[in-house]
């Protein structure tokens, strides 16, 4: 089911909006992709269809496997950001969680090939999995984020390790694509993405706690 309204880490409510994805954010991840390390962030957007809760089964459309994670440490926007200085970024978190970027790897693989958009690799519905959120203590430094599946650790981001700073990050986003309270920018994953399994079980974890569990289940 598609979410409709986030709860922030003061426990107010957003309508949901979209997403702004941030591509190749680890060195790592780029490299274990053969990808080039880029100049400066690479943007797309997600629906706000493609939302869904972590909270609940993840379901694994078979039409579109395979489908990979990527764990990602996701912001939630509480103020309207346009040409946002790094400070006015900072007041405008509402809060911070875990999310998995899906991703239909081989369809991406060929739109890149091709030189075409990626959305049918990454906006199809529910290709967005979102924890709950937590309060921003205005402090990104060092924030640590993980998933794991199957009790066994698949990713751990590190802040600190983002080629470009969280803060950054958000007031270059927002010279492209103005931020609405509700919106969610989901900030680069680390290395380890792979793929998802019917029965995989699913824990996503921010600074050591679990913020949401979740199974794989593959639907029609």
């Amino acid at each position: 089911m598609y979410q409709h309204m986030w709860k922030t880490g003061d426990n107010a409510l957003l309508s949901v909006g979209k997403v702004v994805c941030i591509g190749r954010n680890y060195a790592e991840h780029a490299k274990e992709l053969h990808n080039p390390i880029p100049d400066e962030p690479v943007l797309f957007l997600k629906p706000s269809t493609a939302l869904v809760s972590a909270d609940v089964p993840l379901l694994l459309r078979a039409p579109l496997a395979p489908i990979h994670y990527e764990a990602e440490l996701s912001i939630l926007i509480g103020k309207t950001l346009t040409n946002a200085t790094a400070e006015q970024a900072d007041d405008a978190i509402a809060g911070i969680g875990v999310a998995l970027d899906l991703t239909r790897r081989e369809a991406q693989s060929e739109l890149k090939a091709k030189g075409l958009p990626w959305e049918l690799a990454k906006a199809f519905d529910g290709s967005c999995v979102q924890s709950p959120f937590v309060p921003y203590q205005h402090d990104l430094a060092a924030t640590e984020y993980g998933l794991d599946i199957n009790g066994e650790a698949r990713q751990r981001g590190d802040t600190a390790l983002m080629m470009t700073p969280l803060l950054t990050l958000l007031s270059h986003v927002s010279q492209y694509f103005t931020l609405l309270p509700g919106d969610i920018v989901l900030t680069g994953t680390p290395k380890g993405v792979g793929q998802l399994n019917d029965g995989d079980e699913l824990t996503l974890t921010l600074s050591g706690d679990v913020l949401a569990q979740c199974r794989c289940e593959t639907s029609a």
